[in-house]
């Protein structure tokens, strides 16, 4: 099922021109404040009607003009940085509130509790529970709510670092297990390489791009976007071996990485941030380095500083300046080895 969003809306001082799909999986609408992240949602959620424009899940039309469907005939569940939960009912009367309007939230209740953990909490009250054990309840009640499309709007702004250490898993599960699209609002780098199969920039109420996630990353030109310390890829390794000395071998398209151990079994596939400013490039093979990754690579091209390289079947990022170009003579075509020291590899 895919989300097609195409609207325009004018705002004193900001007019939005806002267009893009959204495949099963996580899309990451991503920019500044103030970019247009959280009014999207509201247009597509129906809590604010755009000027003009199209919005369709699947085959359903949302929004086209003529039609323009109340929020609550739209099959969205939406979860906000504040849960939201009634205090005066418990997790259990919480999350079987949607079932009023929704016949499938009893049928589909113990596959929710099951999937967020949410058993021990049931004859809890909202007050005595954790901001993580909050969050989880809400999401909980959202999907118990039959939605076609999940939409989270910041959802760990509001919690400190370990609550959102907490909660992590379990959205990274919901991503995996839920096969549905789901929307995700962030201005944080980290939840966004963590989260994301697809990425939505936007700026000043434009998308600057959208696409799939490691795309996005391993563009030079749309990777500074995230931040100029940020530029990096994301790869997809498996876990092949743990070694005697307790590093990690893992596979990827362009060949064998050892990094530090990771809490991962082996045959698990796992999401790798290398850093463009972490990577070194040489046109011969090195020797004699402390550095354990070693790949051979070919440049693709070169912007503003950044060189991106193909690694196998995927792409990754190098930064270096003008007069390392020249010196290795760096240019389309030319083949290199990338040196990636194991301790900077880091899991997404």
């Amino acid at each position: 099922m895919t989300l097609s969003v195409a609207f325009r809306h004018g705002f004193p001082g900001l007019d939005l021109d806002i267009r893009f799909d959204a495949p099963e999986g996580v899309t990451a609408l991503f920019g500044p404040s103030g970019c247009g992240k959280s009014t999207t949602t509201n247009v597509i959620a129906g809590l604010l009607r755009p000027d003009s424009g199209r919005i369709a899940l699947q085959d359903r039309v949302l929004f086209d003009g003529r039609t323009d469907l109340a929020p609550q005939a739209r099959r969205i569940g939406y979860v906000f940085q504040d849960p939201r939960l009634f205090p005066h009912m418990t997790v259990e009367r919480n999350l079987r509130y949607p079932s009023r309007w929704h016949r499938g939230a009893a049928r589909d209740f113990d596959r929710v509790i099951e999937l967020l953990a949410l058993g021990p909490l049931l004859s809890r009250y909202p007050a005595t529970l954790s901001g993580g054990e909050k969050q989880r309840t809400a999401i909980g009640r959202a999907l118990l709510s039959d939605p076609a499309l999940l939409v989270m709007d910041e959802p760990l702004a509001a919690l400190d670092e370990s609550r959102k250490a907490e909660i992590m898993p379990w959205l990274e599960r919901l991503r995996d297990e839920i096969r549905l699209p789901i929307l995700y609002v962030s201005h944080s780098v980290p939840e966004v390489l963590r989260l994301a199969t697809t990425l939505v920039l936007m700026h000043a109420g434009r998308v600057t791009h959208a696409g799939p996630l490691s795309d996005v990353l391993a563009d030079p030109q749309l990777a500074p976007q995230l931040g100029a310390r940020e530029a990096g890829a994301l790869i997809m390794a498996r876990v092949e071996a743990r070694e005697a000395d307790g590093m990690l071998r893992v596979a990827t398209s362009g060949g064998p990485m050892l990094l530090p151990d990771l809490d991962a079994p082996i045959g698990r596939l796992l999401r790798l941030r290398i850093l463009a400013h972490e990577v070194i490039l040489s046109r011969d093979a090195p020797h004699g380095l402390s550095a354990l990754n070693i790949l051979p690579t070919t440049v693709l091209q070169l912007t503003g500083g950044l060189v991106q390289l193909g690694l196998g079947r995927e792409r990754m990022l190098a930064q270096v300046t003008p007069r390392s170009v020249a010196a290795l003579d760096l240019r389309p075509g030319t083949a290199c080895f990338a040196i990636v020291k194991s301790v900077s590899v880091l899991p997404a």
